[in-house]
């Protein structure tokens, strides 16, 4: 049995906040160009009082993915991302969402222990396959959790 997750408080994020989570994307080089579109929802989190990340969903009807989740530095490697995602998951679940998918890179073993497992990029949803992680991540891993 893994270590509890730590208490996280999560924020939505304000829309003047977006230039900070812009540069943060950058600097994890995930993609940040559709920002400034409605249909990303980000939240901040923060551990403490001291920011921990941010994370968001993308909703499309009883699908969604799991975008930009971004643990900053000094909470890293101490349960921080997969509470981010089990607060995701809960948002998606409010939502209607009855699969959440994600595209990554080198993070395939943790999202492999918190439930997702990879998946065909064909059988990904057309609306999700159109959202920027899909769109700009050919080298990248497709996966999928039932929630």
């Amino acid at each position: 049995m893994g270590r509890p997750r730590p208490s996280l408080f999560a924020q939505p994020l304000a829309t003047w906040e977006r230039d900070g989570l812009k540069a943060t994307l950058a600097r994890a080089g995930l993609p940040a160009d559709d920002l400034a579109d409605e249909g990303p929802l980000f939240w901040r989190f923060e551990r403490d009082d001291m920011p921990a990340g941010f994370a968001g969903i993308e909703v499309h009807g009883t699908d969604a993915v799991l975008r930009s989740l971004v643990t900053l530095p000094p909470v890293r490697l101490q349960g921080v991302g997969g509470a981010m995602v089990d607060k995701m998951e809960t948002e998606a679940r409010a939502r209607g969402v009855r699969a959440i998918y994600v595209m990554t890179g080198d993070s395939v073993a943790f999202f492999s222990k918190l439930g997702y497992a990879p998946c065909a990029r064909e059988r990904v949803p057309a609306a999700i396959a159109a959202t920027a992680p899909f769109a700009g991540a050919a080298a990248a891993t497709a996966m999928m959790k039932q929630v």
